[in-house]
């Protein structure tokens, strides 16, 4: 036997135990036999609060070690931060995702599906068009300057050439979708030529490509069963992820953030100008509490960013109750509410390593929120010209004149109390008590300060209104 034959069995053995899986280790395992298929659906405007609930059911199908995550989309777009950070989460996502477009996957949609493993559509669905444009807050399209949209397109083209790219589809075609002045061929055929943005059909997007396979779609089929069939999933239980009323109400609250700031800020504006607390109080308040719930249901607002909306609401009535004129307190509050509502509309990125958010982030929070600010300065300008003629004005303020020689007083008379010299009982910052020929009255500087048990005189008094300065 020639020397070193008896170390070979050993090297073969080593060699194998290399190869065999290790025991318990999940990755590249194959999924259990009766793992399931877990469906997402995506349907409807895509947003910061579908962001979360992609996020949950994503969550969801890890643990529950699905074979696969389906995709079920209709949805004519959305915003182009949202669909980014959809992108990501599924990229990072452990099962493989697939899409299944129902009808329509435009724009945001378009993007989303492009960074799946594979393509599914029914018959008759359309996919395509994800060029970025500007929308007006009256839901109207604007037209961007030249210069904001190119940046803007140059943006969501490398997006979506990176998502088409990791899950192996054509970034040329998927370019295409976003810049109207390339042309796209199939060797000498164009498929799409400049100046149209690239749209296809179910039978479209099923034809052979350059390489052979598919142009987009691996398939069309009527239904998910077939889908599943088409991945050889068939046998495998589904599960759709439910979304729950609440997740619901929270995209419509997003949807409609500044018409909730702006009415609740016109219910407090009308409640602070009017006598009492009645509905318009109520209506501003309630407004401005759906406000943050939705968004901490969405995913979006943290009980800080309440806090810091109630420490800004305090100080503004501090600042106009307790203290006279308006200074630090009140600026303060409203830089503080400010805050509190642009912070609850921007996204939690999980795991960005900053705790200051993008500019990209803050962009639309601060739009929304000037929005909702400037309808309330107009709508605030309007009541004030219009509401004290309304019949609802008529009820809260007193129609006629209640005058003394009536029969009425508002207040005491105490003009002869001008002159007289008493004791501070104490502090005067600037309003507190003070004695005057043994009886005690509410009195208030003119801005200076007075400790108690000081001399003051009396300098003026109209009514309840007694000013006193140090004698």
């Amino acid at each position: 036997m020639l020397p070193g034959m008896k170390a070979i069995p050993r090297v073969w053995l080593s060699l194998a135990l290399l190869a065999a899986p290790v025991r318990g280790e999940p990755a590249g395992a194959a999924p259990a036999p009766a793992a399931p298929v877990f469906v997402i659906p995506i349907r409807g405007q895509i947003e910061g609060a579908l962001l979360y609930v992609i996020r949950r059911g994503i969550a969801e199908a890890e643990r529950q070690r699905a074979a696969a995550i389906v995709l079920a989309v209709n949805t004519p777009g959305g915003t182009l931060n949202a669909a980014s950070d959809i992108v990501r989460s599924i990229q990072a996502a452990k099962p493989p995702v697939y899409t299944f477009v129902e009808k329509d996957a435009f724009s945001a949609g378009a993007i989303i599906a492009l960074a799946t493993k594979a393509i599914y559509m029914a018959p008759g669905a359309v996919i395509g068009d994800a060029l970025p444009i500007l929308m007006s807050p009256f839901g109207g399209i604007q037209e961007m300057p030249a210069a904001v949209e190119e940046k803007a397109v140059s943006a969501v083209a490398a997006l979506v050439r990176s998502a088409a790219q990791a899950a192996g589809h054509d970034p040329e075609l998927a370019e295409k979708m976003v810049r109207r002045e390339n042309e796209f061929k199939i060797g000498d055929e164009v498929v799409c030529p400049a100046g149209r943005l690239l749209t296809l059909t179910a039978e479209e997007a099923a034809r052979p490509g350059k390489d052979g396979h598919p142009l987009l779609s691996a398939g069309t089929a009527r239904d998910l069963p077939a889908v599943l069939a088409q991945l050889d999933l068939a046998n495998r239980p589904i599960v759709e992820m439910q979304i729950t009323s609440a997740e619901k109400i929270a995209r419509l609250i997003a949807a409609a953030a500044p018409i909730l700031m702006l009415v609740g800020f016109l219910g407090l504006y009308i409640e602070f100008k009017t006598p009492g607390f009645g509905l318009p109080g109520v209506l501003g308040a309630g407004c401005l509490a759906l406000f943050f719930w939705g968004h901490h249901i969405a995913g979006l607002a943290g009980m800080e960013d309440l806090v810091i909306f109630a420490v800004g609401l305090g100080l503004i009535l501090v600042e106009i109750f307790l203290i006279p004129g308006f200074g630090f307190s009140g600026m303060f509050g409203i830089a503080l509410v400010l805050v509190s509502l642009i912070g609850a509309m921007v996204r939690i990125v999980p795991g960005s390593g900053s705790w200051f958010p993008a500019w990209a982030d803050l962009q639309v929070p601060i739009f929304k929120t000037g929005v909702a600010l400037v309808g309330t300065g107009a709508g605030a300008l309007f009541l004030g010209r219009f509401l004290p003629r309304s019949r609802l004005f008529g009820r809260l303020a007193l129609g006629a004149a209640n005058s003394a020689t009536a029969g009425y007083t508002a207040a005491p008379d105490t003009s002869a109390l001008v002159g007289k010299t008493g004791t501070t009982l104490n502090q005067l910052h600037p309003a507190g008590t003070a004695r005057f020929d043994g009886e005690r009255f509410d009195v208030v500087t003119s801005g200076e300060f007075i400790d108690a048990g000081v001399s003051v005189r009396i300098v003026e008094a109209h009514g309840n209104r007694i000013v006193v300065q140090q004698a």
